[in-house]
């Protein structure tokens, strides 16, 4: 009896061929909803994306040019330029500037790091500077850098920034070269070099460090 009784449980306990469908049905509908569900949630999230992209090249075509003025005091030459206009570096002026900061010593240019000019206008903007800033080194020539080494150990780095064009050594006019330090400590965008007794202030966009 024990026996008819399992074997009347276990065929009461299984589903017919019609019941098994309904339910494989069920799971692909779910499984239907959820992949659609996924879909739309992708959809959103590109379209999201997409939208805070042309809010941001919008924000930047309306946000005021940058302008950087400067004077080297090796060559005595001077660029004052709209750098970046209407979301996007203008090429010719980024020429001017490059060619103002190539190496003096042996009249080679490299390409200056966009995120190094964009340091200085905000250092420029932060110390309220009208008149053009003072550049005592931009770009430097690995036979530029190996001599200046070669002179000054201490103070010249064998892989210096200045060599990739993302730093310049700089001052301004009747401002302390501790009052621009400080200013440029502020902006908290990379290396920051105090120099008193050679008057200048170093700059950079490498990591974030002082000394």
């Amino acid at each position: 009896m024990m026996k008819d009784a399992d074997a009347r449980s276990t065929t009461t306990a299984r589903p017919s061929a019609g019941e098994s469908h309904a339910t494989e049905r069920r799971h692909l509908d779910r499984r239907s909803l959820l992949r659609a569900g996924l879909g739309l949630a992708a959809a959103a999230s590109a379209g999201g994306t997409l939208f805070a992209s042309e809010e941001a090249e919008a924000a930047a075509l309306r946000a005021p040019p940058r302008v950087l003025s400067l004077v080297n005091l090796h060559t005595g030459e001077r660029v004052s330029a709209e750098y970046w206009a209407k979301g996007r570096y203008v090429s010719d002026a980024v020429r001017a500037i490059n060619h103002l900061l190539r190496d003096h010593r042996n009249n080679s240019v490299h390409p200056i790091d966009p995120k190094l000019l964009d340091l200085v206008h905000n250092l420029s903007r932060k110390i309220g500077r009208k008149g053009p800033i003072e550049i005592v080194s931009g770009y430097r020539s690995p036979e530029t850098n190996a001599l200046l080494r070669e002179a000054d150990h201490s103070g010249v780095a064998q892989n210096s920034y200045h060599m990739r064009g993302m730093a310049i050594d700089l001052r301004v006019p009747k401002m302390s070269t501790r009052q621009l330090q400080r200013a440029a400590l502020s902006l908290r965008a990379g290396g920051v070099g105090y120099y008193p007794d050679s008057n200048f202030v170093h700059v950079d966009v490498g990591p974030l460090r002082h000394w």
